[in-house]
C-alpha cells in the first residue's frame, strides 16, 4: 500500500511526543510535526484491517503539540515508503486535524504534566535559557533557540542539548545521596535510585542514551544491593546487546553509537589517563627508569577533570567523521568550562519539574538560579564557536575514518618518545601562534574600515552597512537566523538603527530572528506595494510583539548612519503590480532600491526586480553606481539597457551554491563581464567587502 500511495483512514497510536519541525521557506505560521507511531487499524474503501506495525507520521496543525505518548488518535492521510533503512513500515503524510480516541495512560499524563510545568516556569527566563533548561533537563527542546542549538552543536555540547547518560546519572546520585542522609539501608538505598532512574526516564523520554544509561544504571543499582562488584565495562557489554536484541534501530542511531562510544572511552581511557596526571611517577612507555618523572602533577579532581572529557572526545571522534565530517578541537575545553553549571542544573530544572504541578510558584522560584547555570553554558558555547578553527573540516565517510587512523597511527609513536614530544609540542605550538597571533593580522575578518559586506547566506539576500562603531543597516536578512546572526557577530554589530526588507519573500526575511537576537532595532523599512498579504502579516506581527516600528518609504526618501548616506529610488507607490514571467514576479518587482553613496563611491541595492521593474526604474531616475547589487540573484531576467546603465565596475551576485533556480544565469554573467563588469559572487568567495583603498572603492571576498 505504501508503495502505491494509497489514502486510508487509520487508527494510531502515539508511541512519543509530536515534535516540531522547522518551517520549510516561504511557510509562515505553519505548525508541522513528526512522531512515531504504531498502526493498529487500516480502512480503505469499506474494508477494515488490523494491523501492528511501526510507523513515522507527518502532520500539520496545533492540534499535536497537546498530544501524548499512548494516546490513540484518528486520521485520514496518505501512505509513503519509508527511506532504504529505516526500520518503519511506512510513512503517513496526515491531512487535516486528529481525532483522539483516547486518553493517555495515568503514568504519561504525569510525565506530561511535569514537562508541560517545568515549560510553563521557564517561561520567565530570558529566551535562549527558557529552551535550553527543558531541553537539558528532560529533553524537551520544544522552545530551543536555533542558534542556541547551532552553537552547541558546533562547540561540541550538542549532547546538552537532550537527556544523557549524564543527567540520569545525577539524578541517581542525588537520590543515593538523599536515601542516605535519611539513614536507609544499602539494599533500600539501591531501590530508591532504580526508582528514581526508572521515573526520569519515563519523564524525560527513552531516547538512545537515556536507555543505555537506564541499563547500565540498573546494573549498577543490583550491584551496588546485592554487594558485588561492579564492572562498568560488562555493564557496557550487556546492555548493548540487551538493547540492540529489543530495539534493533539502535544499530543505525548515531546518538546510541556516540553515548556508547563515549561511556566506553570513560571507562577504559579516562582512568589511565587520570592516573598518569595525577601520579607523581609514571612509566615512560619506552621502559627508560630515567625519564619516568610526570614534568607537572594534578590534583586528582583535576586530573579526573581533565581525563573524561578528553577520554569522550577521542572515543566519539571516529563516529563524529563519518557522520559529519569535522573534527571539533574546542570540544574539550568547552566541556571543562560547562561542567559545573550540569549537574545543578540539571537538579534544580528536574525539582522544578517536579514541584511545577502543585506549586507554580515554588518552581519558577528554582529555574532563577537553574537559569544563570544554562545561561553560562549558551556563553561558554557562543565564545567556542568563534575562537579559530573551533571545527576542522576533515573528509567524511569512509575515507576521512581511514585518514583519521593514519594520523593516530603515525601521532601516537611520536607522542611516546620524549624527544618527539619536544619536537611536535614545538611545532604545534608554532602553528598555534601562527592561527592565533600572525593570521589575524594578515587576513583579518571584517577588513578594517569596511563600508559594506554581503553577507554568504546562500541562496538569498543579506546585506550590511556600515553606521558607525557597532553599528550597521542591514538590508535583507537571507533565509537562515543562525547565518545572519553569525555575520553580525563576525562584524561586531549589536546596534541596527535600521532594518530594511526589500521584499516578502523567504530567502530575504525568513532570517529576521537573527538580526533581532540581543540587538536593538530601531526601525524597519518594508516594500510600500503590500504584494504578498500572508507574509507582510506574519512580518507585521513579528514587529508589533518586540515594538519595533514599521516605515514604508518613497522614491527620495535620504537616511544618513555614520560614514553611509542612504536613498530610496523605488518603488514607486502609486503604481499598481509590476507582474512578469514567474510566479513571484510581482513580489520580485515590488522591492525596495536603495542607492548607498560613500565618499569613495557608490552601490545600487536593486532587491530582487526583474525586467519589468528594471526598465520602470530606469525611465524615472538615473541609477550609475560603482558597484552594482545584481538583481534576484543574476537571473536570466535582466534589463540589458539596466545594467547598461548603472556603469558599475563590480557586480556583486548573493547565490546559493548548486542551488536548483540555475542562478546566476550565464546569459547574465557575460552580460556583466562584455560591460567590464568584475563579478563576484558569495558561493565562489564567501562574504563580501566593499572597503575604501587610496580614496578608491575595492571589494574583497572573505573566501578563495
Amino acid at each position: 500500500m505504501a508503495k502505491k500511495n494509497t489514502s486510508i483512514k487509520a487508527q494510531i497510536a502515539l508511541t512519543d511526543d509530536p515534535k516540531r519541525r522547522q518551517p520549510r521557506s516561504g511557510h509562515f505560521n505553519q505548525e508541522s510535526y513528526v512522531t512515531p507511531a504504531t498502526l493498529e487499524i487500516i480502512q480503505t474503501a469499506g474494508n477494515r484491517q488490523a494491523v501492528n506495525v511501526p510507523i513515522t507520521v507527518f502532520a500539520n496543525g496545533h492540534d499535536w503539540s497537546s498530544l501524548l505518548p499512548s494516546q490513540h488518535v484518528e486520521v485520514t492521510g496518505r501512505l509513503a515508503t519509508p527511506t532504504p533503512g529505516d526500520l518503519v513500515a511506512a510513512i503517513l503524510l496526515v491531512q487535516g486535524p486528529p481525532r483522539v480516541l483516547t486518553p493517555p495512560s495515568p503514568l504519561q499524563t504525569a510525565a506530561g504534566s511535569l514537562r508541560s510545568g517545568l515549560r510553563a516556569a521557564s517561561a520567565t527566563l530570558p529566551t535562549d535559557q527558557r529552551g535550553l533548561l527543558p531541553g537539558l533537563v528532560v529533553g524537551d527542546v520544544s522552545r530551543m533557540d536555533p542558534q542556541v542549538s547551532s552553537d552547541l552543536k558546533e562547540a561540541g555540547l550538542s549532547h546538552l542539548n537532550a537527556v544523557s547518560g549524564a543527567n540520569l546519572a545525577i539524578v541517581a546520585g542525588a537520590a543515593l545521596a538523599l536515601s542516605r542522609l535519611i539513614g536507609l539501608s544499602l539494599p533500600v538505598r539501591a531501590v530508591f535510585a532504580a526508582i528514581a532512574m526508572l521515573a526520569f526516564a519515563v519523564v524525560a523520554r527513552p531516547s538512545p542514551s537515556v536507555l543505555r544509561a537506564l541499563l547500565m544504571g540498573l546494573a549498577a543499582a543490583i550491584a551496588l544491593g546485592t554487594g558485588r562488584a561492579k564492572d562498568g565495562l560488562a555493564a557496557l557489554s550487556a546492555t548493548v546487546l540487551l538493547l540492540v536484541l529489543f530495539a534493533p534501530e539502535l544499530a543505525r542511531s548515531y546518538g546510541f553509537a556516540l553515548s556508547v562510544a563515549a561511556t566506553a572511552g570513560i571507562l577504559i581511557l579516562a582512568p589511565r589517563w587520570r592516573d598518569r596526571l595525577s601520579s607523581p611517577k609514571a612509566e615512560d612507555d619506552t621502559g627508560d627508569q630515567n625519564n619516568t618523572r610526570v614534568p607537572y602533577r594534578f590534583p586528582r579532581w583535576m586530573a579526573e577533570a581533565l581525563a573524561v572529557p578528553v577520554a569522550a572526545q577521542v572515543a566519539v571522534t571516529p563516529i563524529l567523521v563519518l557522520m559529519s565530517g569535522q573534527l571539533t578541537p574546542v570540544a574539550v575545553i568547552a566541556n571543562l568550562l560547562v561542567a559545573p553549571a550540569v549537574a545543578p542544573a540539571t537538579l534544580l530544572g528536574f525539582g522544578a519539574a517536579l514541584v511545577a504541578p502543585v506549586w507554580p510558584g515554588g518552581a519558577e522560584l528554582l529555574v532563577v538560579p537553574a537559569g544563570y547555570t544554562v545561561g553560562w553554558i549558551i556563553i561558554v558555547a557562543r565564545w567556542a564557536v568563534n575562537l579559530p578553527f573551533a571545527t576542522v573540516p576533515w573528509p567524511g565517510g569512509l575515507p576521512g575514518l581511514g585518514l583519521l587512523l593514519l594520523a593516530v597511527a603515525v601521532a601516537v609513536p611520536i607522542l611516546r618518545r620524549r624527544a618527539w614530544r619536544a619536537v611536535a609540542v614545538t611545532v604545534a605550538g608554532a602553528a598555534l601562534v601562527a592561527v592565533l597571533v600572525i593570521r589575524p593580522i594578515v587576513g583579518s575578518w571584517p577588513p578594517k574600515g569596511w563600508l559594506m559586506v554581503m553577507c554568504d547566506v546562500g541562496q538569498g539576500d543579506g546585506l550590511v552597512v556600515a553606521a558607525g562603531p557597532g553599528r550597521g543597516i542591514v538590508v535583507d536578512t537571507g533565509p537562515d537566523p543562525i547565518i545572519m546572526d553569525r555575520c553580525l557577530r563576525r562584524l561586531g554589530v549589536d546596534d541596527v538603527p535600521l532594518l530594511i526588507l526589500t521584499h516578502p519573500h523567504a530567502d530575504h526575511v525568513n532570517g529576521l530572528p537573527g538580526v533581532l537576537r540581543n540587538r536593538r532595532v530601531g526601525a524597519v523599512v518594508v516594500s510600500p506595494q503590500r504584494t504578498s498579504a500572508r507574509a507582510i502579516a506574519h512580518l507585521s506581527a513579528t514587529l508589533e510583539r518586540r515594538g519595533i516600528p514599521e516605515w514604508t518609504a518613497s522614491p527620495g526618501t535620504r537616511w544618513r548612519f555614520g560614514p553611509s548616506e542612504l536613498a530610496v529610488l523605488g518603488p514607486d507607490p502609486t503604481l499598481g503590480e509590476m507582474h512578469g514571467q514567474g510566479e513571484g514576479s510581482a513580489i520580485n518587482n515590488s522591492s525596495v532600491v536603495i542607492h548607498v553613496r560613500w565618499r569613495s563611491g557608490s552601490v545600487l541595492l536593486s532587491g530582487d526586480l526583474e525586467t519589468e521593474a528594471q526598465d520602470e526604474l530606469l525611465r524615472r531616475t538615473a541609477v550609475r553606481a560603482n558597484i552594482l547589487k545584481t538583481p534576484h540573484h543574476g537571473s536570466n531576467r535582466q534589463s540589458p539597457a539596466f545594467l547598461a546603465a548603472v556603469g558599475a565596475r563590480a557586480a556583486l551576485i548573493s547565490v546559493g551554491a548548486d542551488n536548483d533556480y540555475g542562478h546566476p544565469a550565464l546569459s547574465t554573467l557575460a552580460a556583466l563581464r562584455r560591460l567590464g563588469a568584475t563579478v563576484y559572487r558569495t558561493d565562489q568567495s564567501g562574504d563580501l567587502a566593499i572597503v575604501e583603498r587610496e580614496g578608491r572603492m575595492a571589494v574583497i571576498p572573505r573566501g578563495p
